[in-house]
């Protein structure tokens, strides 16, 4: 380019950014940087091929002295150190200083050379009478000690080593004793044992030097390969040279005169002996050893403080089936109960051991042998998928099963309890922290127990032979009138702090003492008023009621679907033990309604939740909704009322979905009067659920094969199933049998009447279904045992008396018989009478020539009312339930208990409102609602007693109980008809009377009260009824 004339330069814009410079310079600083990092790692690689080279050669110079020093000791004292006398045992003697230097444990000749260092040491300590101390140490320990207590625990832990090392090799001789043997593994399993005989004055400085070397590693190690020849010969008799290795060691536990520090969790003896499978059939005198006082205390101690950090510390499992916890929890339970059976076991240990062992269990799958109690809910432990890949050998399952017997609960809460005057308090005494301590402590224990262990096989002992039940109701008691919850959560090691304080003891107090009711009898309920008064009843259902709201309302927690979300919950203790309080709290209230059903102790409305409103009761009309969730667990919960309503709208909702179909498909019945019932199984049994929910129109057929005239608008449907259930359950036809209360019950007896019998029963269940479905009133009163199985409930002995009355008394009589039973010759088996023919069934299997003994005469007592209430109407309950079930579902009928079943049915046992009647009345024939007949009529049924006014609605519906809900409900309203045209004498002389089928009442025009009220009366109680004319 020329010269442009211009001498200044133009500054260069790059447009691009930075400048290269720049760039440049960062690329260098970036390349400084990783060249300091390239030297410095190439001086930290010289550096360690320094360290290694070093460490190499002064290895190889220390192999090379201890070949050196292994050629002259064997030299100097013989290859099988014949040469070997007491002196050589001595601090001036080369023998062990050189033995000790170049022993390997690996090397054969190195062995050999230790094991009869061994055989000797033991035959020089005989020949001295067990002096010990004057063979290491001559006749000065005291100036000697130091390196003599170094030659000690080298050679107490050569011996050891040497062992571990060849294990494999002598697995035949790891259980021997030195009684049976001088095998290499006695030889130098005994020194050890003769080493740290707690009497000499270096045992407590061996033995740390061993826990400092993780001596219960090793022989951890050495038992498990010695175990598997002798595991299945069952448990060793003699004490073996390992287990006395293993019970000295293990009694340095840092008490007096003992000077050892605790050892590592992870290389304690918790951790690495304890976890063990089958530890104690192994070692029976470990067994007692461990179970003393001192020593099961410490190590429980031991374990309760890093129980939470169990899976950080235990080592690798045996296998899946024998994992390290379960086998540690098992081994721990075993010998608790011996600990718990001493008198001296401290309240201390027991709190400790009850946190150890609810962490540990709570851990465990659910064990595969044990059977769920009802208590535990259908589907609840039930689990799948997840868990059947960690399923627990079969013998740590009979081992942890077996160690939490009668026994050992028994042992526990006499220790946790003993001392506590909690029982007897007062209500206005606050629970102190041992108290709280005791009660959390058993509480969280039992818990986790009740999810893993069959429940059957604990209860009982819990309910009658411990203070459980009263303990844990005195303290729940005064913390709920002090207001005291939190101090439970608050102390707790199971729950966080901010959980409520009556989760853990509703958990356990309410399967005990639901177990409990079911086997005391109704003169200890009532008149007795054990297990607990009435009126400590009362606050107990206050309790349960706002625990269960705030549950399943206020604080829900989503119940699980499917198994395995159960196993997720139960990873989450809160919301798992939520869940588990909100089952069993509904399964007790349930119960105690049942005995407020029985004979009334507080009113039917302290059930009642507060918080029920109309928001509720719409939302719980919904299908998937929080209030029909519970609605289905805790129907008590909600008023009878606001249930019937419920019930009602299903009911409407279900035959609206069914209306188009029922408008072009009814179903029409041509009946014949005087047979009635079989006319009505033909034709019923043939129709379909579909069917069965539309309409049914009935066409009578008179005597003569002629259809009667008119049109079935309802009415004579109506009167068809007032007239087809007053014959099918009248005890005369032979399907039923009364109480002596007049109360229905099928007749165990019906298959030899009817041959047909079951087909009936699934024939009535579909009648009453299609009653109930209809809303039509039926006044046939069952028996509450029976009403129970459309429930699909189990009947149990306090149910006895409604079906017979004298059989419960002679039962109870044997409860309390103080005598020897078995002077009265009872047996396990019940004579049955059906129509003379007596029959004699066993209770149970060879139940003839089992006696009734006082250690049996309850499960007797039981057995009986269960042939009774159960097992002899059990074909005939499920045929009469699957008939019931084709129209009304299971979980409309679980709104109800059997007493306000039997109101469904049957209505109202109470006197009806006449007001009510009066306010949804029609009338027709000329009267109307100001007509002085109809007046005079309203003034003369109010007037009327109770009684004779159930009568005159039984006169007038054909039953004696009026709608639940009131007259507004009762189909087709009631109506009264003008009878007889005109006034004549003739006229007023006849009687009222009625169509019950259409809730008419044909009523002639009186003249005056007296004689409209002396009609009345004479019709009612004459049975005057349908008239269809």
């Amino acid at each position: 380019m020329f010269f442009p004339g211009d001498p200044s330069s133009k500054k260069r814009v790059n447009l691009g950014g930075r400048s290269s410079k720049e760039r440049d310079r960062d690329k260098l600083l970036e390349q400084a940087r990783l060249e300091r990092l390239q030297r410095s790692k190439l001086k930290q690689q010289n550096s360690a091929a320094l360290k290694i080279q070093r460490c190499f050669r002064g290895r190889k110079v220390v192999e090379a002295e201890r070949s050196k020093v292994r050629g002259q000791f064997f030299k100097t004292y013989g290859e099988q150190c014949q040469n070997v006398d007491r002196q050589c045992f001595r601090p001036d003697s080369d023998f062990l200083r050189q033995l000790l230097f170049f022993f390997k444990p690996h090397n054969d000749a190195d062995i050999s050379a230790l094991v009869e260092a061994c055989r000797l040491l033991q035959q020089f300590v005989r020949n001295s009478a067990g002096d010990i101390l004057s063979l290491f140490a001559g006749t000065d320990y005291s100036s000697q000690h130091s390196l003599v207590d170094y030659r000690v625990k080298k050679f107490a832990y050569a011996c050891v080593q040497a062992v571990h090392q060849n294990r494999e090799k002598l697995k035949d001789q790891l259980f021997l004793t030195s009684l049976e043997s001088t095998t290499p593994t006695i030889l130098l399993l005994e020194a050890v044992v003769m080493l740290i005989d707690p009497r000499l004055p270096w045992a407590c400085k061996t033995v740390g030097y061993l826990f400092q070397r993780n001596i219960y590693l090793l022989l951890r190690e050495i038992v498990l390969v010695g175990k598997n020849g002798i595991l299945f010969q069952g448990s060793v008799e003699k004490v073996s040279s390992l287990e006395r290795v293993l019970a000295l060691i293990m009694s340095h536990i840092g008490q007096m005169p003992c000077i050892c520090q605790n050892s590592d969790p992870r290389w304690s003896f918790a951790s690495q002996i304890l976890t063990i499978p089958f530890l104690w059939k192994l070692f029976p005198y470990l067994k007692e050893i461990f179970a003393t006082r001192g020593m099961s205390q410490h190590y429980i101690h031991q374990m309760a403080l890093c129980a939470k950090d169990h899976a950080k510390l235990l080592p690798v499992d045996v296998s899946t089936e024998l994992p390290g916890y379960a086998c540690l929890v098992g081994n721990v339970l075993e010998t608790a109960g011996v600990a718990f059976a001493q008198s001296d076991c401290s309240f201390e240990m027991a709190i400790d051991f009850a946190a150890i062992a609810t962490f540990l269990l709570e851990a465990l799958p659910p064990i595969q042998s044990s059977n769920r109690n009802s208590t535990m809910g259908e589907d609840d432990m039930i689990i799948e998928d997840e868990q059947t890949e960690n399923v627990l050998n079969r013998d740590l399952e009979q081992q942890i099963s077996n160690a939490i017997d009668s026994r050992f609960l028994l042992h526990l809460t006499n220790v946790l309890f003993r001392g506590l005057s909690f029982v007897n308090a007062s209500h206005k005494d606050s629970p102190d922290s041992r108290e709280v301590a005791a009660v959390g402590a058993v509480c969280a224990f039992l818990h986790v127990t009740f999810n893993i262990l069959p429940l059957e096989r604990i209860m009982t002992v819990l309910a009658y032979r411990t203070e459980l039940v009263p303990v844990l109701w005195s303290f729940m008691k005064r913390c709920h009138e002090n207001k005291k919850w939190s101090s439970l959560s608050e102390q707790s090691a199971y729950l966080p702090v901010d959980a409520p304080g009556w989760l853990l003891p509703l958990a356990v107090f309410c399967p005990v003492y639901k177990h409990m009711l079911m086997i005391v009898d109704n003169e200890e309920f009532y008149e007795r008023e054990k297990p607990l008064s009435l009126k400590d009843m009362r606050c107990l259902i206050v309790i349960l009621r706002q625990a269960l709201w705030q549950i399943l309302w206020l604080n829900p927690v989503v119940a699980p679907k499917s198994a395995t979300n159960v196993f997720t919950l139960k990873r989450h203790p809160l919301e798992f033990i939520q869940h588990r309080v909100g089952i069993v709290a509904s399964e007790l209230l349930s119960q105690l309604q049942d005995w407020n059903n029985r004979r009334q102790f507080t009113p039917p409305s302290d059930f009642h939740a507060d918080g029920v409103n109309e928001y509720f009761i719409s939302q719980a009309m919904q299908e998937n909704t929080r209030a029909n969730d519970i609605l289905k667990q805790a129907p008590f919960l909600v008023p009878f009322t606001s249930r019937v309503k419920i019930f009602t709208s299903q009911l409407a909702a279900m035959k609206e979905r069914h209306g188009s179909h029922a408008a072009f498909a009814r179903t029409r019945f041509r009946i014949r009067r005087d047979h009635i019932l079989e006319d009505a199984f033909n034709q019923l049994s043939t129709l379909s659920e579909e069917d069965l929910r539309g309409l049914i129109r009935v066409t009578f057929v008179n005597e003569f094969g002629v259809e009667e005239a008119g049109i079935d608008g309802g009415g004579i449907f109506k009167d068809f199933m007032e007239n087809i259930t007053r014959a099918a359950f009248d005890v005369q036809y032979g399907l039923f049998k009364e109480t002596t209360d007049h109360l229905l019950y099928p007749n165990p007896g019906s298959g030899m009447i009817h041959e047909q019998h079951l087909q009936f029963f699934h024939f009535l269940g579909t009648i009453l279904a299609k009653a109930m479905f209809e809303g039509i009133l039926v006044d046939i009163p069952f028996a509450t045992f029976f009403l129970s199985k459309l429930k699909q409930k189990y009947n149990y002995l306090n149910d006895l008396p409604s079906l017979d009355p004298e059989l419960y008394r002679h039962l109870i009589f044997l409860k309390h018989y103080k005598d020897d039973l078995s002077d009265l010759e009872l047996y396990f088996v019940i004579v049955n009478n059906e129509y003379g023919e007596q029959t004699v069934e066993e209770l149970l299997p060879g139940g003839k020539n089992i006696r009734v003994t006082n250690e049996n005469v309850i499960t007797f007592i039981h057995l009986v009312a269960n042939h009774r209430l159960n097992f002899q109407i059990r074909q005939q309950s499920s045929h009469f339930l699957r008939g019931f079930q084709q129209l009304i579902q299971k979980e409309w009928i679980d709104m109800f208990n059997e007493h306000e079943l039997q109101l469904l049915i049957s209505g109202s046992v109470d006197g009806f409102d006449v007001d009510d009647l009066r306010s949804h009345a029609n009338y027709a024939g000329g009267y109307h609602r100001e007509h002085y007949v109809i007046e005079m009529f309203w003034e003369v049924l109010k007037n009327f007693s109770m009684e004779n006014q159930r009568k005159f609605l039984k006169f007038v519906t054909g039953c004696s109980r009026g709608p639940l809900l009131g007259f507004k409900y009762l189909e087709p309203l009631f109506c009264i008809q003008r009878a007889a045209g005109n006034a004549s004498e003739e006229a007023l002389d006849r009687l009222p009377t009625s169509a019950t089928c259409m809730n008419l009442l044909k009523l002639p025009p009186y003249r005056s009260k007296e004689q409209m009220e002396q009609k009345l009366l004479y019709a009612i109680n004459a049975d005057a009824g349908f008239d269809l004319s």
